[in-house]
């Protein structure tokens, strides 16, 4: 193996092959430098010696205009280990809910620091996030468990690549574990109004309100009349956290943040007239357990399984239906799907594309119609 030698500092490039006339074989070249933070590096896989000579021209440039203070937290950042870091992170991550946090300490507790924690954070490549996938798939872990692990992982590196300016996207070609989320459950009319036939006034206000605005569970339980805002609007400004049972900020939102969501008549006389008969406390809830607390999973979830079994009811239906018979509600009547997704609290509209798009009605055919009523 022989080397060459560029301008000080700029590094060298190589052949790894023992072949006699290095300059005309067919073998790839590889480079070796030290990046802004000072750390040598290797990289491999270049056709020819002026890619190579490119790419050492490319990162001196890089190092000679990083200043130095970015420089050092480059190097900063390039020694710690990922365990350290992802708890950096987290602390940092103010904006979370308390059941998101949850999530993702689950996702790193239970799949990530395993097989990650002691790897060097400038170390991340391609590679490296593959064989983790490969090693959650023999592990068994489920499909979803995996998703939310890869999206985890995926925030915490491209933070680090974002704060220490590495070149590089461990990223970049790396196919996600393929999850696709199972085909949602929606009531129908009849079934809604057979659940509210049986179920007590509490239980009803809660369907109302997620059937009627989309609501989270968290977020039902958080019901207050003072968030109604206007005759057809509702605030959503808070959730009662499920386990704590403790007021917590919104999925997906800063303290103080709120959204603002469509309040149906139906859902509005609900509201009132649950004031009416049971009152609320001295800041406007409505719902709490009969020792005074706020409500929690295990309430609601007890309370349904009774009403579903007294309807007569055998299909999978969950709380969480009412919001999903919300969102086809509202995109059967052609409402467009960005309202629906800022009204249901969701980070992005590729995530109620992903679980409503078979919800919305075929549009082909309708745009092929109206567009030739224009000709």
């Amino acid at each position: 193996m022989s080397t060459s030698k560029l301008a000080r500092g700029m590094g060298t490039f190589f052949k790894k092959c023992a072949c006699a006339r290095q300059t005309r074989c067919p073998h790839p070249y590889s480079i070796r430098f030290r990046d802004a933070a000072g750390r040598q590096r290797e990289e491999q896989g270049y056709t020819t010696q002026n890619a190579a000579i490119e790419r050492l021209t490319e990162a001196f440039k890089e190092k000679r205009n990083t200043p130095p203070q970015k420089a050092e937290i480059k190097r900063e950042i390039s020694q710690k280990r990922f365990g350290e870091y992802a708890g950096e992170w987290l602390t940092r991550q103010r904006h979370y809910a308390p059941g998101s946090v949850r999530t993702v300490k689950g996702s790193l507790n239970s799949q990530i620091l395993p097989v990650l924690q002691s790897r060097r954070m400038d170390t991340f490549s391609a590679r490296v996030i593959e064989d983790f996938i490969q090693s959650m798939e023999e592990s068994g872990v489920g499909l979803g468990a995996q998703q939310n692990a890869f999206d985890t992982l995926k925030k915490i590196l491209r933070d680090a690549r974002s704060k220490a300016g590495f070149a590089d996207d461990p990223f970049e070609g790396v196919i996600p574990p393929a999850y696709a989320p199972q085909r949602i459950i929606i009531p129908t009319l009849d079934e809604i109004h057979a659940l509210k036939g049986v179920g007590d006034r509490a239980v009803n206000l809660v369907i109302d309100l997620m059937s009627g605005c989309g609501m989270r569970n968290g977020e039902a339980f958080a019901a207050n009349v003072h968030r109604i805002v206007a005759d057809d609007v509702y605030r959503i400004s808070e959730q009662i956290d499920g386990k704590l049972r403790q007021q917590a900020r919104l999925k997906h939102r800063a303290p103080g943040e709120f959204r603002e969501a469509p309040l149906p008549e139906k859902t509005r006389e609900s509201l009132l007239r649950y004031e009416q008969d049971f009152g609320t406390d001295l800041s406007g809830y409505l719902l709490r357990t009969q020792r005074g607390s706020y409500w929690g999973h295990s309430t609601l979830s007890y309370r349904w399984e009774q009403v579903k079994k007294r309807a007569g009811i055998e299909r999978k239906l969950t709380p969480y239906s009412m919001r999903h018979y919300f969102a086809s509600n509202c995109l059967s009547r052609n409402i467009p799907i960005t309202d629906v997704a800022e009204w249901m609290g969701h980070s992005s509209i590729q995530m109620t594309f992903k679980i409503y798009r078979h919800l919305m009605p075929a549009s082909i055919g309708r745009a092929a119609k109206v567009l030739n009523e224009g000709l």
